[in-house]
């Protein structure tokens, strides 16, 4: 009878020690973990001090990097904004989605409500989903955020340098809408207060949402240009506009880590922090930096497609931590899905579930990224530590710093000829063309790229995919 006894303790005991362990991965047994993504628009590289900002001072986000873990080599989709963020919102490569550039105000195009957004998938599990900040995936009603799984959306409908304020084309633009639902609520001539709005927005959520797992969506309109900042940052960075306006984010950033705390929050929460990609480099001075990696928006060398990424949640994250591995945007569906127990779009993904390497236990699943640009472009393939970039027209400056006042300054166009290959691990800058020298990755690469091709097709070799899917459009 005893032994009986023993053997009934040790398994509840086991049970009970599993039971823990589930509770240490969701925060609190039982609990579904909510999901904070901040994505901030043209956020360069290096303008954070995690990688290595040092003219401004972002000390909450230098908190979160120390209580979580630092991917310093995180990707997305393109190097452009709305396709940037329909990769990010679904989880498959924005040409797969049909989605490239940016839509303008007058665009019938966007996301295509057929698709299963991130909202969508944890909403299917009981979550509270609010965006707060810049859509950027559909301007008419049957494209907004409130069509595509999220309950609550405040903010602007697409980038904010499209208004008549414009410094190049103004006429080309309308009154620029703040949204709420699918209302506009106003029309902004300024849009100083907008990072302080959408802050306070994010937060009440927060608060009101606490009693259930949420998904909180912050796109951020800034660091894009025009440059905005309220009175109370203005001046205040020694920096300029851009650090006044970089201070200001990681102000929100830590309101935002606050009101997690404040409502109990913090070890229930996985909170994302990164960008839609590089710094718009013509804008000079009103442009942020790629941390020494090539080039910037628009283009994809590292500059343009290789953003600032930190990631914490108490508990489960290691404090302190970093993972040079190549993680994307397009993983976070599938990683939040599996978070969640939320089951994944019928629709093939291209994201990879990353749970491990967020965790610190293992690594990322091999896999190759394809980074497409423009008219579906594929311009490069990444696997590792190797990059081989294909033939294709970019852009390219030399005297960014003649940029002032918010007027940008022309850019050039240069051309890659033949296949290109990049060390990563030890060239991060792309300097040195090693494809002479790595025949078998260059062949290994280019067969990967003839892959892709196949499925989703290549505007620069004439090759029509077979596995692309409509984007939404609304007549």
């Amino acid at each position: 009878m005893q032994r009986r006894f023993s053997r009934i303790r040790a398994i509840v005991t086991g049970w009970l020690v599993g039971v823990v362990l589930l509770g240490v991965r969701t925060g609190v047994a039982g609990a579904l973990p909510n999901v904070v993504v901040i994505f901030c628009d043209d956020l360069g590289y290096g303008d954070i001090g995690a990688f290595g900002a040092k003219a401004w001072r972002t000390p909450n986000l230098d908190r979160m990097a120390a209580e979580g873990r630092k991917f310093s080599r995180f990707y997305v989709s393109s190097a452009v904004c709305s396709a940037s963020r329909a990769a990010l919102l679904t989880g498959s490569a924005h040409s797969r989605v049909g989605v490239h550039g940016a839509f303008g105000p007058g665009d019938r195009r966007g996301l295509a409500v057929e698709e299963t957004t991130l909202a969508e998938v944890v909403r299917a599990k009981g979550y509270a989903t609010g965006i707060f900040g810049k859509w950027h995936l559909g301007r008419p009603e049957g494209l907004l955020p409130v069509a595509q799984g999220f309950e609550e959306y405040f903010g602007l409908p697409y980038s904010g340098d499209m208004w008549p304020r414009h410094p190049e084309t103004p006429k080309a633009y309308p009154p620029l809408p703040l949204m709420e639902g699918a209302k506009v609520l106003r029309t902004l001539d300024d849009q100083s207060d907008l990072t302080a709005e959408i802050t306070a927005r994010a937060v009440r959520f927060i608060g009101e949402k606490k009693d259930r797992p949420f998904l909180l969506y912050v796109p951020h309109p800034q660091p894009h240009v025009p440059l905005y900042c309220s009175e109370r940052f203005r001046g205040k960075s020694g920096a300029g506009l851009y650090g006044d306006v970089i201070e200001e984010l990681d102000w929100s950033v830590g309101e935002i880590l606050g009101a997690l705390r404040a409502n109990g929050l913090d070890e229930r929460t996985l909170v994302v922090f990164t960008s839609d990609n590089g710094p718009w480099l013509s804008y000079g001075e009103h442009a942020g930096s790629s941390g020494g990696l090539r080039e910037g928006k628009g283009t994809s060398w590292e500059g343009g497609i290789r953003v600032p990424c930190v990631m914490r949640w108490p508990g489960v994250i290691p404090a302190g931590s970093e993972c040079r591995e190549p993680v994307a945007t397009i993983d976070l569906v599938p990683t939040v899905a599996a978070l969640a127990g939320a089951e994944l779009p019928t629709g093939r993904l291209d994201g990879v579930d990353v749970r491990a390497a967020l965790e610190g236990r293992g690594p990322v699943p091999e896999r190759e990224l394809f980074i497409r640009y423009a008219d579906n472009e594929l311009q490069a393939v990444i696997a590792g530590r190797w990059k081989l970039v294909l033939p294709h027209a970019y852009r390219t400056l030399g005297d960014q710093e003649k940029a002032k006042g918010g007027i940008p300054v022309k850019y050039r166009m240069a051309k890659v000829t033949a296949p290109e290959l990049y060390d990563l691990e030890n060239d991060p800058g792309e300097k040195r063309d090693v494809a002479a020298e790595r025949p078998e990755e260059v062949a290994r690469l280019l067969a990967a790229a003839e892959r892709s091709r196949k499925e989703l097709g290549d505007s620069l070799t004439g090759v029509k995919g077979e596995a692309n899917r409509p984007v939404g459009m609304v007549k």
